[in-house]
């Protein structure tokens, strides 16, 4: 897929808000603020559940991956969450 679309369609669901549980939750990370090269996939069934985290590494730009954002994509389709959050930015290593 994409890249583009695969950031457009993740940034939809983003944009659409908490609407309750299954919940997840995509937080970058990199060495500063201009450059993630981690990314965190996040699911949480319900709010007493047990949180499942998925990590990703690369060298180069994570948000830029194709592969990378189309997996990301996959994993929010295949979980039937009805909320998907974002975390602003990248946080520092």
């Amino acid at each position: 897929m994409n890249v583009d679309k695969a950031k457009k369609r993740i940034a939809k669901k983003v944009k659409n808000g908490f609407k309750g549980y299954p919940l997840v939750t995509i937080t970058y990370f990199g060495r500063d603020k201009n450059m993630a090269t981690e990314v965190t996939i996040s699911y949480l069934q319900d709010e007493n559940e047990e949180l499942q985290v998925q990590r990703f590494k690369c060298e180069n730009e994570i948000r830029e991956d194709e592969v990378i954002q189309s997996v990301l994509l996959k994993i929010i389709e295949r979980s039937d969450s009805m909320s998907v959050v974002e975390l602003d930015g990248v946080i520092p290593l």
